[in-house]
């Protein structure tokens, strides 16, 4: 059963080469940059020290949506709905479609404009874009699903093709999890251009991931969602595990793309606006990250 992946950037592809490695007909939808590398080249999955040449099918049309039997959405989250929109019409009856995306709300965008369930994945890697078609991966790579239909069978196929991936009832809640990382981490890395490792070395690191995970915590909790008790330890781990690791955030800066700092920090700010819950060091930060992204 073939899958296509809409918004093939550096999570699309690396899921996308998992797939195509075992033998899953696979379609990438992307750029025009990444369609002709892909086209001439082959895409080019470098994991694990080792680097492989895959053959998938990438195209710029839409429309290659239609009769696969996965569709993976992978676009930032500020072209969610656009992205919805363009797939609509294409979309088989039993096609199961899945949102790999940061922050929060994105499929429940995606359900109400394609007018079908559509499932939330928290997506666990670190994998960056070492060039058009070549997909760099750096570590992890596991999905939690959220239930509805077609999830369990979804996890499957993944877990088929060596990614592993549960279905979880606690999928929002680890939905807010992973914004609250990302809140810590990718907006001080993308100002700074620095990695982890060399932002949790600073003295004033650990007080500043405190205040970020608390406002993050507050704003969570009016919203009706509980964050881990061991939230902070979390970010530590991160800068532990992956110090050499650039936040996506710092990687759009980088490369003269648009962020997704709007539904990072920001949606932390708009929400705890809207709560009467402060949350001031996430609203400075996402104010600071739009103005280097104007710039």
């Amino acid at each position: 059963m073939r899958v296509a992946i809409f918004g093939a950037g550096a999570v699309g592809c690396y899921f996308g080469a998992m797939f195509a490695r075992a033998g899953t007909p696979v379609t990438l939808i992307g750029r025009p940059s990444l369609v002709e590398a892909v086209t001439e080249h082959g895409l080019i999955l470098e994991k694990d020290g080792q680097t492989e040449v895959l053959q998938v099918e990438a195209t710029t049309d839409p429309e290659a949506v239609q009769g696969a039997g996965l569709v993976l959405v992978c676009v930032k989250s500020p072209d969610t709905a656009t992205a919805g929109k363009a797939i609509r019409r294409h979309l088989a009856p039993g096609t199961t479609v899945m949102s790999l995306q940061n922050g929060i709300g994105n499929a429940e965008i995606l359900a109400e404009i394609l007018d079908r369930p559509v499932l939330p994945v928290v997506v666990y890697v670190a994998a960056a874009m070492a060039g058009p078609g070549h997909v760099l991966h750096r570590g992890r790579g596991d999905l939690v699903l959220g239930e509805g239909p077609g999830a369990q069978a979804a996890a499957a196929r993944f877990r088929a093709v060596q990614v592993p991936a549960e279905v979880s009832a606690q999928a929002e809640a680890a939905l807010w999890t992973k914004l609250t990382l990302n809140c810590a981490l990718n907006a001080i890395s993308a100002l700074t251009l620095r990695d982890y490792g060399t932002i949790a070395r600073r003295p004033e690191a650990l007080a500043t991931f405190t205040a970020l995970v608390e406002e993050c915590r507050a704003v969570a909790s009016a919203s009706g969602v509980t964050l881990p008790a061991d939230m902070l330890d979390r970010v530590l781990a991160l800068t532990t595990t992956m110090p050499g690791q650039l936040s996506s955030t710092a990687q759009d800066v980088m490369a003269g793309k648009r962020t997704e700092i709007a539904q990072l920090n920001g949606e932390i700010a708009r929400r705890g606006a809207a709560l009467g819950v402060p949350a001031p060091l996430n609203r400075a930060l996402a104010m600071m990250v739009d103005l280097l992204e104007e710039r």
